[in-house]
């Protein structure tokens, strides 16, 4: 028995690591997976990763069938698991960050508690950015207390790009600030029209290391017929209502100010909201924040919770001023694909020799001197008449003093004085 046993951990031991797309008979290791690693950090979290799973579930078959022919939801739900004699080990999300998909997001990682994580999770990893050719840049965000996550992904190549602080202001300071009046003269809903407003608003907000990672367009901020319908049903089936709006200065004629809020209708989950203020206008974050109260007072009684960037210090400012509650500290995170190429093709450089790097530069035959002269052969130049030098002759001499080619210049002189 006790030899069997010695068997069966070699040939366990001995079996590779096999790493493919998300089958309908992983959907339950992935929820064990899911439910270990929220449960260490929060209950509330918990809560969520068993929610998504009762959705994957339940579309499962449908998002598979989109998978598999272009169309704009092909990568709503990308992932991809790592196994070992038909036991679950890790699983990795991604989906694209931008409508070019020139980035992509990887969403989230689950590791089995036992197994390598450093291991199974730079497999993954690698196994996505392979994968996805065409990805240029991968961001992801992660919780700065989780020393696991960030090991695993500096040891994949990704550094800092930005800081994200998320805050909670309770239904009573939401009740409170309802009742000020907010000085948005100008403030308009959002239509396809305006998406060239808002990409400028989104581009000046945060600094250019970051607006290359993200990559947007002007067409990121448009909706396509297919996009409202899929957002109609959504909010239809979670029992939620979007409402956005932009502030306009016409004198710039320019966008300074946009919100977007999700207001759940059953009352079970708190509002969330997105804003971004243009950095000369700050003076914008209470007037939209006192808006977004004002809205969230006609649904049932809930927190709001919105995030910062740490590009934007103001709004920062603000909502310690007005007492709200940080929830969460993340860390932004971007690699570029120059990891990839580094990686994938390495080319040492200390058994290159220079005469082989230069071979273009070398002379294809022996130079000849030589020139042209105007004046009948025997027939003395005049003192009055100065002759300029020769173009020829100068660039001869700059190659004699060349290292390689002195040798060579040398007897050509000589028998130039010979047979003069």
């Amino acid at each position: 028995m006790a030899a069997r046993m010695k068997m069966t951990s070699l040939l366990q031991r001995n079996l590779s690591i096999v790493i493919r797309p998300i089958q309908y008979r992983d959907l339950d290791g992935i929820e064990r997976l899911a439910q270990d690693s929220f449960a260490a950090k929060t209950r509330k979290g918990a809560d969520f990763a068993m929610r998504q799973m009762q959705w994957l579930r339940r579309w499962y078959g449908l998002l598979k069938f989109l998978s598999w022919f272009p169309n704009p939801l092909q990568h709503i739900f990308c992932g991809y698991v790592a196994e070992q004699g038909r036991i679950l080990l890790g699983i990795v999300q991604v989906s694209p960050f931008n409508r070019t998909r020139s980035t992509w997001r990887v969403d989230r990682v689950f590791l089995e508690r036992a197994a390598d994580k450093q291991g199974i999770g730079s497999q993954l990893l690698r196994y996505c950015f392979e994968s996805i050719l065409e990805a240029r840049t991968w961001i992801l965000e992660v919780n700065v207390n989780d020393t696991e996550a960030l090991a695993l992904y500096r040891q994949n190549g990704f550094q800092r790009l930005a800081e994200m602080t998320y805050w909670e202001i309770k239904p009573e300071l939401l009740a409170e600030l309802a009742q000020s009046q907010p000085d948005l003269p100008n403030l308009l809903p959002v239509s396809n029209a305006d998406a060239q407003l808002l990409y400028q608003l989104d581009t000046a907000s945060m600094p250019p290391l970051v607006r290359q990672v993200f990559d947007r367009q002007t067409h990121d901020f448009k909706t396509s017929l297919f996009g409202a319908l899929v957002d109609a049903v959504k909010q239809w089936v979670t029992k939620t209502e979007v409402v956005s709006g932009y502030v306009f200065e016409p004198q710039r004629k320019a966008a300074i100010g946009y919100f977007q809020i999700s207001l759940d209708r059953k009352g079970e989950e708190p509002h969330i909201a997105t804003l971004i203020v243009h950095p000369a206008y700050t003076w914008l974050y209470p007037e939209l924040l006192t808006q977004l109260a004002r809205i969230a007072q006609d649904f049932p009684e809930q927190p709001l919770q919105l995030a910062s960037a740490d590009y934007q210090p103001e709004g920062e400012e603000y909502l310690e001023q007005i007492g709200a509650n940080r929830i969460e500290h993340t860390l932004i995170m971007s690699r570029s694909v120059w990891h990839k190429i580094r990686e994938s093709k390495f080319v040492s450089l200390e058994g290159i020799q220079l005469p082989e790097v230069l071979q273009g530069l070398q002379p294809a035959r022996k130079p000849i001197p030589g020139g042209m002269s105007w004046l009948p052969p025997n027939q003395p130049t005049s003192p009055d008449r100065t002759v300029q030098p020769n173009p020829s002759k100068e660039t001869i001499s700059f190659s004699c003093k060349n290292s390689h080619l002195e040798a060579r210049c040398q007897p050509e002189s000589a028998d130039a004085q010979q047979q003069e």
